[in-house]
């Protein structure tokens, strides 16, 4: 379980190092969705199966796509990142942020909990959204008006 959690770990601060060092927007969207998985992995470790599941379902299935979809609809993308002056300042807040919390992690007192992980939550809010008093129609129809509105921004953008 202990190296699961550092492989995990690692992929996840090595995806979003890449996603803000990658000069490619588009690569760096895939790196986004390769470190949003990553916390989905530690939330798995922490037996915490719907919080995993959300962000699988929103992060991955839903924000991702749209970043996506956002940078296939812009034109200019092949440009890539401008040219910034604020490296150097960008690189001590980072710097100093990274000290301070070094700093924090080494002071604190951290325990551990010997108490059980807790039961499998997701089928009972499964339950509660989608059963027969749940909001299933509402979650279906808020699926057909977002799909109407991604057409509606790719008709709008297309060349004539």
């Amino acid at each position: 379980m202990e190296i699961a959690f550092w492989i995990i770990a690692i992929t996840c601060i090595a995806s979003a190092l890449l996603v803000v060092g990658v000069k490619n927007i588009f690569h760096s969207s895939l790196w986004l969705i390769l470190c949003f998985l990553s916390v989905a992995g530690v939330f798995l470790l922490l037996s915490a199966d719907f919080l995993a599941a959300v962000q699988i379902l929103i992060y991955i299935g839903a924000i991702s796509v749209l970043i996506i979809l956002a940078i296939m609809l812009t034109r200019e993308v092949q440009r890539g990142n401008l040219t910034n002056k604020l490296k150097i300042p960008a690189l001590f807040v980072v710097t100093v942020l990274g000290g301070v919390m070094t700093y924090m992690l080494i002071s604190s007192n951290w325990t551990s909990s010997d108490a059980p992980a807790p039961s499998t939550t997701t089928a009972g809010l499964a339950e509660m959204l989608f059963g027969s008093d749940g909001f299933g129609l509402g979650v279906l129809i808020t699926g057909v008006i977002l799909l109407v509105a991604i057409i509606g921004a790719i008709v709008l953008v297309r060349d004539k």
